[in-house]
């Protein structure tokens, strides 16, 4: 039996794409979530909430005696409070590889959402744990449910301007699981998708992927918000690591 690895957020979006993979290379893998479940397909379940304040024995319990640790647990809010729980907790229990995932823009977009997302950063690189963060772009899944959303809206308003490079949760997966069973390295190259599209364009792709129609309204994002936006601060043009599928092919297969 190996040294177990903790998976925080092990039943999400990427954690479903990962725990498997961590599973078939041997790993033991012990996940940590909200919700108690019972054992099963290698995996060791432990409950427990990250943003509660009285998480700190449940979680010192999860973390005792791993030596990797993969953060994908995540939030609109609570994401900084959270991940200082996790890391004080993976500091004392002598941790030797902290991997966190984050956002592209997270140290440049003038957002609460942001904000959040550097902070949790913070507590990562302030631990004193050696640690591996990578940042990635919006999923297709995120975009998928916006898109979503704003089409129950007779007019879609888009904000002029504003451009999104989103990536499929398959290749952020493949890459953190590499990261994962590696060495720690830092804050590694951002992963993007294949290209950037104007979000006017993805949303004409979603409603023809989908059937529907809709008219687009173009409006202006004011303040340091759409400044930043504009400006491409949600973006890694240069230096960024690319995956390989495109927004057309997830509506394809998502919506047939």
């Amino acid at each position: 039996m190996t040294t177990p690895l903790l998976v925080t957020g092990g039943t999400g979006t990427l954690g479903r794409l990962i725990v498997p993979r961590l599973v078939a290379d041997g790993r033991t893998v012990r996940v940590l979530g909200r919700t108690p479940r019972e054992p099963g397909d290698g995996v060791e379940y432990v409950a427990a909430d990250l943003r509660s304040d009285d998480a700190d024995r449940a979680v010192a319990g999860a973390v005792d005696g791993v030596d990797t640790i993969l953060h994908l647990a995540g939030g609109p809010k609570g994401d900084a409070e959270a991940t200082q729980r996790l890391a004080r907790a993976a500091a004392r229990a002598g941790v030797k590889h902290l991997v966190h995932i984050s956002a592209i823009g997270a140290d440049r977009v003038p957002i609460g959402w942001f904000r959040m997302k550097l902070a949790a950063e913070e507590a990562v690189t302030d631990s004193g744990v050696p640690w591996t963060i990578l940042r990635a772009a919006q999923f297709h899944d995120l975009v998928l449910k916006t898109a979503t959303a704003m089409a129950k809206l007779p007019v879609i308003p888009v904000p002029g301007g504003m451009r999104f490079q989103p990536v499929d949760a398959r290749d952020v997966a493949e890459r953190l699981t590499e990261l994962t069973l590696g060495e720690p390295a830092g804050l590694v190259a951002d992963l993007a998708g294949p290209r950037v599209a104007p979000m006017g364009e993805l949303l004409r792709a979603y409603l023809a992927a989908a059937g529907r129609r809709r008219a687009l309204l173009p409006v202006r994002m004011p303040g340091k918000a759409g400044r930043a936006y504009r400006g491409g601060a949600n973006l890694t043009l240069d230096g960024a690591d690319l995956g390989t599928r495109t927004w057309a092919a997830f509506l394809a297969e998502r919506l047939g």
